[in-house]
């Protein structure tokens, strides 16, 4: 009973010190990222969704910071206060007195990957631009084969109205089937649904060269849905639809590298959170009760962890370029970290 108390105890004040880092940090990024979308939106409550969307997105890439931070700002209360003498009296190891940090820092990682993350790519699905697709020379590209011909369409930017694509300053080509240009279209704006592409206005270019201005349409197999399952970026996709898309789009010869590299980071993001919460508690080490150096060791956790970051992502690049497979690529990192710091936790204990 008298563990199970001081394991809920444990448990309260880690949250509370990650809530904290998380509730600060979170303020900052908000009113940089409201001061700098005000001028882009109609007025302040656009803005501020459009805020709250951005911010969303950014959670994920300094969780795993806020959870170290939470740690250490937990450990520190914990030792200032000598309760951390209290729990040690009262016959917890330094084990059991760390399960609760590494479990509640589980819980953060499972969390973020099943909810946050499908929650986040709800809102931003919403608004979807040319920044979330994989764009070729800064533009996009889209194309069609059938065997009517085939369709070339090349534009500056894109959004979403709705159901419907539409996309700004494009071009297309239209060929036959033995790639014979046969039409060449031009259009400020051009709207892609579920019946093809259509411009209320459009320069109109036949073989021979000939122009006129009028209103175009054509049907096409690409759908708004189809555009973009293709072109997407691999963080614009649910955690739960990952995995059949990548089957979807192996079976047609697309490339899913980096939708890998996607899937395998949201599947072991709770351990990169017990990593993060591993390395708190090997800094958080110390036999002084008294003019403990927290300012010292949090500059140095901090530093660590932008250094950790950069190693993160470079295994990452090494395995989205093919480099390393890609499930080594994301588990390795935390592996390492949880080596090193149980490694340090145990010979500290020791002396």
């Amino acid at each position: 009973m008298k563990s199970k108390i001081l394991f809920r105890f444990l448990f309260r004040r880690f949250f509370s010190g990650v809530a904290l880092v998380l509730l600060v940090v979170c303020g900052i990024i908000f009113a940089v990222t409201f001061v700098e979308r005000l001028p882009s939106n109609p007025d302040a409550l656009a803005t501020l969704t459009d805020t709250w969307c951005r911010l969303i997105e950014y959670i994920p890439l300094f969780l795993p910071l806020a959870v170290f931070m939470g740690t250490l700002v937990a450990s520190y209360n914990l030792t200032r206060s000598s309760e951390s003498v209290i729990i040690s009296g009262a016959g917890l190891s330094p084990y059991q007195m760390s399960r609760p940090f590494l479990i509640g820092a589980f819980l953060i990682g499972a969390f973020a990957t099943m909810v946050l993350n499908p929650y986040a790519v709800t809102l931003t699905s919403k608004n979807i631009t040319e920044e979330h697709l994989k764009l070729v020379d800064d533009k996009i590209w889209l194309r069609e084969a059938s065997d009517m011909g085939y369709i070339t369409m090349v534009a500056e930017s894109m959004k979403k109205n709705n159901q419907d694509l539409v996309f700004k300053n494009a071009e297309l080509f239209v060929q036959d089937s033995e790639f014979h240009l046969t039409e060449r279209v031009t259009t400020k704006e051009i709207t892609l649904s579920d019946d093809g592409f259509c411009s209320n206005r459009a320069e109109i270019f036949n073989v021979s060269g000939k122009k006129k201005t009028d209103a175009w349409k054509i049907k096409t197999l690409i759908t708004p849905q189809t555009v973009l399952d293709r072109y997407l970026q691999p963080n614009q996709i649910s955690f739960w639809k990952l995995p059949s898309f990548i089957t979807k789009m192996t079976k047609i010869g697309a490339p899913v590298r980096g939708h890998l590299i996607q899937l395998w980071t949201l599947l072991f993001l709770p351990l990169t959170m017990i990593a993060m919460a591993t390395l708190g508690i090997a800094f958080s080490q110390t036999k002084q009760r008294r003019n403990y150096s927290f300012g010292l060791k949090f500059g140095i956790g901090i530093l660590t962890c932008f250094v950790l970051y950069f190693l993160t992502n470079l295994f990452s690049s090494l395995g989205a370029s093919g480099a390393l497979p890609s499930l080594l690529a994301i588990i390795a990192p935390p592996l390492i970290i949880i080596a090193a710091s149980g490694v340090f936790i145990a010979t500290f204990d020791s002396i």
